[in-house]
């Protein structure tokens, strides 16, 4: 078992980006361990996304249509978008959007549980450091599922974070992209 002293996040391995032009995607792939159904409400439920995420929801992001504000959690001014549930067909595709950024989320199961995908449209300045963010925010997601629990870890607290900062700077190495600081305009 992992306690968030002991926890440290694997390699920069499940992330990479998918480029059209000026625009690039992120794209994680992860397996969580839990079933769909069981990773949906961790997805879509406020309660448990202030387990796990780093915004927190005032409704439950897994009705079509439904209006949502997403807070995000540790920022400077606390930011808040308001946004419309584009689609959310349960336990298998959930897309919204956060600011001016798009997501997209499809569930699969698996032997090993589910495997969770995730498309975000980030600001490509950031890409890494949101790639990093994503995988710490997942390995979390599973714990917060399971027997060991570690914690909420998100927003400038956890960019100094010695496992966050090694994946920074390996997915920037991987995109091709000059590592990202924080604080600059545009940062999220």
């Amino acid at each position: 078992m992992t306690n968030r002293a002991s926890y440290s996040p694997g390699p920069a391995n499940i992330a990479h980006v998918e480029k059209q032009g000026d625009t690039w995607t992120l794209t994680v792939v992860r397996t969580i361990h839990h079933a769909p159904a069981k990773v949906w409400a961790a997805l879509t439920d406020p309660d448990q996304l202030q387990q796990w995420s780093p915004f927190d929801a005032d409704a439950n992001m897994g009705i079509t249509g439904n209006k949502v504000k997403l807070t995000t959690v540790g920022a400077p001014q606390a930011p808040i978008t308001e946004t419309i549930i584009k689609r959310a067909e349960a336990p298998k595709l959930l897309e919204y959007t956060w600011g001016d950024q798009s997501l997209r989320w499809e569930l699969e199961p698996v032997a090993e549980g589910t495997r969770l995908t995730l498309w975000h449209n980030i600001n490509r300045q950031f890409i890494s450091m949101g790639a990093a963010g994503w995988q710490i925010c997942l390995d979390v997601l599973d714990a917060s599922l399971g027997d060991s629990p570690l914690g909420r870890m998100v927003g400038p607290s956890l960019m100094g974070n010695e496992g966050w900062q090694r994946l920074n700077a390996e997915y920037a190495e991987q995109f091709g992209i000059e590592l990202p600081h924080w604080g600059s305009k545009g940062s999220q």
